[in-house]
Formats: C-alpha cells, structure tokens, sequence
C-alpha cells in the first residue's frame, strides 16, 4: 500500500487503528453509523485527512460500511468482518 509522503507505516496503523476503535467502542455495526468527521475525532489536525484516506482503504478492504444516502461520508464496521476487526483492534500499534 502507498502511504502519502508525509505518513509511515506506523502512522498509518495508528489511524487504522483509532477509526476502527472508535466505532467498535460506540457500537457503530452496520445500519449504525456515524460521520467520519466524528471517527477522525482526537488525531492531530494535520492527520484528519490521512484519516479520510484510510477510511477509504477500509471500506475497499470491506472493513467499513459505506452511508451512502448522506452528504459527507458515514461509516460503520462490518458485522460480516467481526472477527477480523476484533483480531486487528487486539493487535495495538506501537508508538
């Protein structure tokens, strides 16, 4: 996977890392979803939109659902992912 310039891969874990857990923790599964706005919530300003991209990269991967009906971006985890989301958010980055 590329990453932007500016991003390694240890920064791209971390955000990877921070989208899923946020929605695992608020219960976001399927027809819950919320903004990715909300999701990017708490990372460096500078990093919101590398958080973008990365939600992008999870919805290809079939991670994250897509809201489609909505302005900006809503996501949510997908319940058909459970255990491998559960198996990514066991595994914490390192700093």
């Amino acid at each position: 996977m590329l990453y932007p310039r500016s991003m390694n891969d240890s920064d791209h874990q971390k955000i990877r890392f921070h989208i899923l857990n946020k929605l695992y923790l608020r219960r976001k599964w399927g027809g819950s979803h919320t903004s990715i706005d909300l999701v990017s919530k708490g990372l460096p300003s500078h990093k919101i939109g590398d958080a973008k991209d990365i939600a992008d990269d999870l919805i290809t991967e079939g991670l994250l659902l897509k809201k489609p009906s909505t302005k900006e971006l809503h996501v949510s985890l997908n319940p058909r992912k459970k255990a491998e989301i559960e198996r990514l958010l066991s595994e914490v980055p390192d700093d």
